[in-house]
């Protein structure tokens, strides 16, 4: 059941009581669960610890990201338990290419030396127009690394969405990292 909070004209934070009476015999058991849209501004462990780093493969100017580099990404999952059927998906800026699909204009040189470590194997990898999403059947426990390669064709100023792993079947296991805004330049 989904009960929204009251909210006060003024904006002022509103003090209000949930009351919650059982009639009967039986043995219920209730979960109470508070949802808010709050930015993300640091990393949020809960089951699940995400780490993010960026490495230029080929860049125009350094320090800055131009149209036309090639960017390696390397996520880093540390699980607190076993878990099946589980999606680590990290959002890439709009119009940018994920490399490895083997479609047109993709580019086998840029993605030889990625990575992965650890003891999950995905079970299926999507490299769509919007994110890199990586599904395992079972994660074990530990550390696993992934590496994936991007091609950034938009000029632009991107905001993105936080990096996230989650449990699919228990999404109170999850972790999320925030992303920072990503700003890609003409070439000279």
């Amino acid at each position: 059941m989904f009960l929204p909070w009251a909210a006060s004209p003024s904006g002022a934070p509103v003090r209000d009581t949930l009351l919650v009476t059982q009639q009967g015999t039986g043995k219920p058991w209730l979960t109470l669960q508070s949802i808010a849209a709050v930015q993300l501004k640091a990393p949020f462990a809960a089951g699940y610890a995400l780490k993010k780093t960026i490495t230029p493969v080929e860049q125009a100017t350094a320090g800055k990201y131009t149209r036309g580099d090639v960017l390696r990404v390397t996520i880093e999952v540390n699980a607190s338990a076993d878990m099946t059927w589980v999606v680590i998906s990290d959002p890439i800026p709009g119009g940018a290419t994920i490399l490895g699909s083997g479609l047109g204009r993709d580019s086998q040189i840029a993605t030889q030396g990625e990575k992965k470590s650890g003891a999950g194997w995905p079970a299926f990898e999507e490299r769509s127009f919007e994110a890199f999403r990586s599904y395992y059947e079972y994660l074990p426990k530990g550390v696993v690394k992934m590496e994936y390669t991007v091609r950034l064709n938009n000029v632009g100023d991107f905001a993105l969405p936080p990096s996230r792993v989650e449990a699919m079947y228990a999404p109170e296991m999850f972790g999320e990292t925030p992303n920072a805004r990503v700003k890609v330049e003409a070439a000279k």
